[in-house]
């Protein structure tokens, strides 16, 4: 039998290039007592090349049937992909509908140097923490970072609990034993972005323009507002640096469980009680995670090993944040990172870490320190034009380092290629200008 496609090297096993989807609409019900997850996928898509299958990617769950353009293809499951034989070949170009009947019992994917990620039971609801491989843990998919789409999400959950996911909130309907909350996600999202978050969960307003909420437990107490009383402000804030905010609504869901790390997710960010403090390490994650929706959810990498493009750019936002609210400046966080850093091996390459380091804490140092000797190079006004004309010029699209490096040279008029060669094609650590 034929080998599976791979779309990216980073994530092998994931994603098919031959197809793109436009639009998944999901009607999915939830069983918080078994643990059981019921859905109905329907996903408008578009073959970028003549196809004789169309491959998807679902884990530890059964599809049951499958329809395209009405038709019922011959469908199969290998591992965590689902392989559907369209009567006919797609050819390039060709728009089509799937319609994907599924269920089972999730449980997060586990990938070689990557850990777990996806669908996830807390102590009394859920979380979805897909980055970067755990969409197919919920729903069938293309799943591959630059192949946005818009979505729609439907989730019925028992009385009681509150369904948070992403984009704004359409719909909520009380049926005899559940409730169904419906969102709408209108902006092109990638596939490890969609997320649901299910608990026990009061809503609080915190802003109006545009809509922030918070869904927290009913306790959460003078720690939520020590970490989350100031993100209207910070949201402000970061609109001025990188222009306006760039989704309809945003909201922070904070666990009743403790969690290891906050989770992005578009338009929203997800936090457990225990970043519910004012020290600095809670309160830089709530700037970090909020700068996502600019860099990383807006402008998406095209490939993983560009992460930096990212998590380099969250970080410098922390920085940032601290600067604008009174704390420390970005030259001394520049400078006390630089220095932990010095200390460290210097085995990383930025613009391509591998899957291994991908994630690794360098990564997301060595890129702000970078975007800061990019701003010491060009001086501010240049350094904030190029990241507002960054997020304009590609909110909704996917990008490169190599876009990156072109769009800074042409917007700033400096002459680059040394700065960057030595921040993001070398190892070893340069001197801040």
């Amino acid at each position: 039998m034929r080998n599976l496609p791979t779309a990216d090297p980073y994530l092998p096993d994931h994603g098919d290039p031959s197809w793109s989807a436009e639009h998944y609409d999901l009607d999915l019900s939830y069983d918080l007592v078994r643990n059981h997850l019921r859905g109905q996928a329907e996903i408008r898509a578009r073959a970028s090349a003549d196809a004789d299958r169309v491959v998807l990617d679902l884990a530890h769950l059964t599809a049951t049937k499958v329809t395209l353009d009405g038709a019922a293809p011959r469908f199969t499951q290998r591992g965590h992909r689902l392989v559907v034989t369209p009567r006919t070949p797609l050819a390039a170009g060709t728009t089509f509908t799937l319609r994907i009947a599924y269920a089972g019992n999730p449980q997060p994917l586990v990938a070689k140097h990557l850990g777990e990620a996806g669908w996830e039971e807390l102590t009394d609801g859920v979380i979805v923490a897909a980055q970067p491989h755990g969409a197919p843990t919920w729903y069938p998919c293309n799943d591959r970072p630059d192949d946005k789409a818009s979505y729609r999400i439907a989730v019925a959950a028992p009385h009681g609990y509150t369904v948070v996911s992403n984009g704004t909130q359409t719909g909520r309907q009380r049926g005899a034993s559940t409730t169904t909350w419906v969102h709408e996600q209108v902006e092109p999202m990638s596939t490890y972005l969609a997320t649901v978050q299910i608990g026990r969960y009061d809503v609080r307003e915190l802003g109006t323009d545009p809509p922030l909420r918070a869904a927290v437990p009913a306790d959460a107490g003078e720690g939520f507002e020590a970490a989350f009383g100031r993100n209207a402000e910070m949201l402000a804030t970061f609109a001025e640096l990188f222009g306006p905010y760039p989704f309809p609504a945003y909201a922070v869901v904070v666990t009743d469980d403790d969690l290891e790390i906050p989770l992005e997710s578009q338009s929203l960010s997800t936090f457990g009680r225990n970043f519910m403090t004012g020290d600095w390490d809670s309160v830089r994650l709530v700037a970090h995670e909020l700068a996502h929706q600019w860099f990383g959810n807006a402008v998406t990498l095209r490939r993983w090993q560009d992460i930096w493009l990212h998590e380099g750019f969250a970080c410098y936002s922390e920085w940032l944040w601290s600067e604008a609210s009174g704390g420390d400046s970005a030259d001394e966080w520049a400078a006390h990172h630089h220095e932990r850093l010095s200390r460290l091996d210097e085995d990383l390459l930025l613009s391509d870490p591998g899957p291994e380091l991908m994630f690794d804490d360098r990564v997301y140092k060595r890129g702000a320190l970078a975007l800061h000797a990019l701003r010491r190079t060009v001086g501010d006004d240049a350094f904030f034009d190029l990241l507002r004309g960054w997020v304009a010029d590609h909110a909704g699209g996917n990008v490169t380092t190599a876009d990156f490096e072109r769009e800074a040279a042409e917007r700033t008029g400096h002459d680059l290629d040394a700065l960057f060669e030595s921040w993001l094609h070398r190892t070893e650590l340069p001197d801040l200008p």
